[in-house]
This record gives structure tokens, C-alpha cells and sequence, in this order.
């Protein structure tokens, strides 16, 4: 046996190390993720190949591959990794109280505006715990990115990730009060007439509304003057009265309540955006994992303007 890796704490290391250059995609992925050099994760590799007698990994100038050998290592290398983690923390105390860097990816104007507070209150219950805390408005790769969860509005549409719904983002439709002198708007169909503002994640060239109580929905075509994918912007160009736009309820409160914009045919609204919490299947979840996402389950109906999930839609996939 070779003595380098006779240890257990050794062996985990290196197994470590395989799940990383696998999940990342390369050695100087892994490398930057592990906080060492590509030389020494190469070396990890090439003992842990020496230590199976097997090869695990084919690499070339541009591509990297497992070998059948390989995947199967890969498989059960995660497992062990996970039930290894569940030892680690039973064993210290640890299973319940939250320690360890939390990576989380959430939408830029809810990250920075509606998560923040919170966010700290989870901070300051749980001392040993950091957090990560991405804003950014695309979906993650969480394996590559060493993602450990994400606060996605709008539909989750990869089936190998768990997704809880949380809440609801209700949306208007809005202008300023000059815009809406020189275009007048009594009904869905005039919408057409106005000049937009489209917040391309979600519509562009159409839109959708549905009535409060009647529950019938009417579609409009749209020539957007802009388009951009940022929330704040799409706020900010509505107020400058370039156009009409449908955003978050929660974005304009103020800006309704003191008079700078004005919603559009009160009663008609475009449909609400689901607010999930998404991260990868795992057998094991770290007590600081799972405590966000107890906090994420309290939180996200109670923040301002948001509405529990409509009954009947589904929690999980």
C-alpha cells in the first residue's frame, strides 16, 4: 500500500479532488475551487490513479473525459464524500448548528434589495456561517460554479435540480402620468398604442394580461422602444417616460404612491412569477444548507409585495 495514501483523511482528499476536476471541468477549475495549484491537483489525480491501478481520467491538449473506470469512481467517490461529510458532523456536535461558506445565486434587484435584511438576520443568528452572495441573473451551472443553491423567479426548467416554490411576484402594468395623457388607455387592446420598455427575461414583443376577478386574459402586441433584461433598468426607463413597462409590484411602490408613475388599467394584471429555491439532488445537505433554506421558507411569502404560491402549483420537482 502506498504509505501517502494510507490515511483515511489522504484518501478523502484525493477523492475530493477527483468529484472537483469532474464537476468543474478542469484541473485549474478544481484547482481554484479546492484553493491549490493545477500541479498539485494533477498530482492528486495521478496518486489516486496509482492507488486504484486504474485510469481514470483521459485527458488531451482540449478535451478531458472519464474513462468507464472513471465514472464509476466519480459515482461513488460523491457518495462516500457526502456520507463522510454526515459522519463529520454527527460526530463533532455539528449536525444541527450551522458552520462553514454558504454560495448562493440570486436575481440582481431582489438580491440587492428585497434578500438583504434577511439575509443578515441568518447572519447574525448563525456566527460560524459565511455567505457568497451572487447576484447575477442567469441561471447557474452548479456543479462548475460550486453553486450551492439559487433564488430563481420565472420557471425552473432542468429536471435534475430540486425546486421548491416559494412564493409569488405580482406584476403591473405602469407609466408616468405624461405618458399616459398623451396616450389614453381604457382597454388591453389600446396597450399597442403606447410606447414600452420590454424586460426581455420575460416579454418582449407581447404581452399578457389577466383580470383580478373575472380571471380572463387578453394578449397585446408591443414595439418596444427598449429592451433590456435588467429590472432596475426597466424601472428607470419607465420613469424617464420612455415607455410603459410591466414590473415587480414590490420595485414601484413609492414610486405609485408619490405620483411619478401611475398603473395601467388597475384590475388587469400580467401574471404572477413563481419565486423558486433550486439546488442539485443530494443525499446529504450541511445544517447551513439546510437552515437557508428553512429561512428561505419563512421569509420569501412575508417580503414586501409577495404573495404565497397559488394553490394547486406544484412545491417540488
Amino acid at each position: 500500500m502506498n504509505t501517502l495514501n494510507s490515511s483515511g483523511i489522504d484518501r478523502i482528499d484525493l477523492m475530493q479532488t477527483l468529484v472537483r476536476i469532474v464537476e468543474s471541468g478542469s484541473l485549474s477549475a478544481a484547482a481554484a475551487q479546492l484553493n491549490t495549484s493545477q500541479p498539485t491537483v494533477s498530482r492528486r489525480l495521478q496518486s489516486l490513479e496509482r492507488m486504484l491501478g486504474v485510469k481514470l481520467i483521459l485527458r488531451t491538449t482540449h478535451a478531458m473525459k472519464l474513462t468507464d473506470d472513471g465514472e464509476r469512481c466519480y459515482q461513488q467517490a460523491k457518495l462516500l464524500l457526502e456520507r463522510w461529510a454526515a459522519l463529520e458532523d454527527e460526530l463533532r456536535g455539528a449536525g444541527d448548528e450551522p458552520v462553514g461558506t454558504l454560495r448562493v445565486r440570486v436575481p440582481h434587484a431582489f438580491g440587492q434589495d428585497q434578500m438583504i435584511e434577511p439575509l443578515t438576520r441568518y447572519l447574525q443568528r448563525y456566527p460560524d456561517v459565511t455567505i457568497d452572495w451572487m447576484l447575477n441573473d442567469r441561471t447557474p451551472d452548479f456543479i462548475s460554479e460550486d453553486i450551492d443553491c439559487a433564488i430563481q423567479v420565472g420557471k425552473v426548467d432542468d429536471p435534475s435540480m430540486v425546486a421548491l416554490l416559494l412564493a409569488e411576484v405580482p406584476r403591473i402594468v405602469v407609466a408616468t402620468p405624461e405618458l399616459l395623457s398623451t396616450y389614453p388607455v381604457t382597454q388591453v387592446s389600446e396597450l399597442g398604442n403606447l410606447p414600452w420598455v420590454s424586460f426581455s427575461t420575460f416579454y418582449r414583443n407581447e404581452v399578457t394580461l389577466r383580470h383580478d376577478s373575472g380571471g380572463q386574459t387578453e394578449r397585446c402586441m408591443i414595439a418596444p422602444r427598449l429592451a433590456t433584461d435588467s429590472l432596475y433598468a426597466v424601472r428607470k426607463a419607465a420613469l424617464s417616460g420612455l415607455g410603459a413597462a410591466i414590473v415587480s409590484a414590490w420595485i414601484v411602490t413609492e414610486d405609485i404612491a408619490q405620483g411619478r408613475l401611475q398603473q395601467i388599467l388597475p384590475g388587469w394584471n400580467a401574471l404572477p412569477l413563481p419565486v423558486y429555491l433550486v439546488y442539485p439532488y443530494s443525499t446529504y445537505y450541511p445544517a447551513r444548507l439546510r437552515k437557508f433554506f428553512d429561512m428561505m421558507r419563512s421569509v420569501m411569502p412575508a417580503l414586501a409585495e409577495m404573495q404565497p404560491p397559488t394553490q394547486g402549483s406544484a412545491d417540488s420537482r
